[in-house]
């Protein structure tokens, strides 16, 4: 559904604010984005479009939503689509990762990331990994070392990886480095090409519905061997719906997973708006509104968790009021004992102010 939307080089004196409002238009003041983000009009108009066709026997085309959102995120994440697969979860990547590393190899990861990362990881026992706070994660690869596992930005409390660091490290001791940008896509300046492995669901800062992830590889595919493959992971895939598959895609498409077509109808059309707002207004709009709340959080005498340089703000021990919170009309989670607030590109300076209003109440 055309809502007016205009790239950002086709001269609109639009404001980013007024861009925003005409796809959302929250009934409450919500700031749980790294839970689940919002879903754009567009998004919700193309879902129903998609649906209704469904139920009358005429579907739409989405496997061209699939192929048209693979090269949005490939856009947004910097590499060649080629490079770029399309799910549904991060724990399955992390596994088809982890099932690709020989027996003893190695396996870095971050002190309390997120489950989806570093699961699949321990269950195979025959693995080695260690575990380091997430500032000490680059001074603590080693020689042995095969693989360094994180989030780009921490679930718990939105700290954001030294990834430069961590990739320098991995090479100087000849580690992959695989990312979980799930908490980071659609506000951070994300560079995948730098990395080996990147992943990502886009529920959260990417605003798409649930059902849709992508995974980035190397150009050689980086020695993963497509465990799941279905028909979609053929070159051909309406020549390989039956029997084994002849010839696997000469792309990261052979680490398809058979895509939920409805979630990828609407997810089209969320990557097509933050192309057209992009990431970089995105990112400046998400920290100043972060930045307000901190600077409010010390005037009632608060100290949240440290990170500057991220849209999520944990504060220790408020936690408990999640549930006050929410019956006052504010969304936000409770992590650990956390109150986490998560500021994007729909949320208000009024939205910062409203949380930090009940917080003093």
């Amino acid at each position: 559904m055309d809502r007016g939307f205009r790239g950002a080089h086709s001269g609109s004196m639009e404001t980013f604010e007024s861009r925003v409002r005409t796809e959302f238009a929250p009934k409450n003041t919500y700031l749980n984005t790294a839970s689940t983000g919002l879903l754009p009009d567009r998004t919700v108009a193309a879902l129903r479009t998609a649906v209704e066709a469904a139920a009358a026997g005429q579907p739409t085309d989405m496997f061209a939503d699939v192929e048209a959102s693979r090269a949005s995120f490939a856009r947004l994440a910097r590499v060649p689509v080629r490079r770029v697969a399309a799910g549904a979860s991060v724990a399955v990547y992390s596994g088809l990762i982890a099932g690709s590393l020989p027996e003893g190899a190695e396996v870095l990861t971050a002190q309390g990331d997120f489950s989806s990362v570093v699961n699949p990881f321990h269950v195979r026992s025959d693995l080695k990994v260690r575990t380091a706070p997430l500032e000490r994660l680059a001074e603590s690869v080693r020689p042995g070392t095969a693989l360094v596992a994180v989030s780009a930005a921490q679930s718990a409390d939105g700290r954001v990886a030294d990834l430069p660091a961590i990739r320098e490290a991995a090479r100087e001791h000849g580690a992959r480095t695989y990312v979980d940008a799930s908490q980071a896509a659609g506000w951070l300046d994300l560079d995948a090409d730098a990395d080996d492995y990147t992943a990502c669901v886009a529920f959260k800062w990417l605003v798409c519905p649930r059902g849709v992830a992508f995974l980035v590889v190397p150009e050689d595919l980086g020695g993963l061997t497509p465990l799941f493959a279905g028909w979609v992971a053929g070159e051909h895939p309406w020549d390989a719906c039956y029997g084994p598959i002849d010839e696997l895609a000469h792309s990261a498409r052979r680490f398809d997973e058979s895509p939920a077509l409805f979630s990828y109808a609407g997810a089209r059309r969320s990557l097509e708006l933050l192309e057209e707002l992009g990431v970089d207004t995105v990112r400046a709009h998400d920290l100043a509104l972060a930045d307000r709340f901190r600077a409010g959080l010390a005037s009632l005498g608060h100290e949240p968790v440290p990170s500057p340089d991220s849209p999520i703000v944990s504060v220790p021990a408020l936690g408990h009021r999640q549930t006050e919170l929410s019956s006052a009309g504010v969304e936000v989670s409770n992590r650990a004992g956390n109150l986490r607030a998560a500021f994007h590109l729909y949320n208000t300076d009024a939205d910062v102010d409203r949380l930090l209003d009940v917080l003093s109440a």
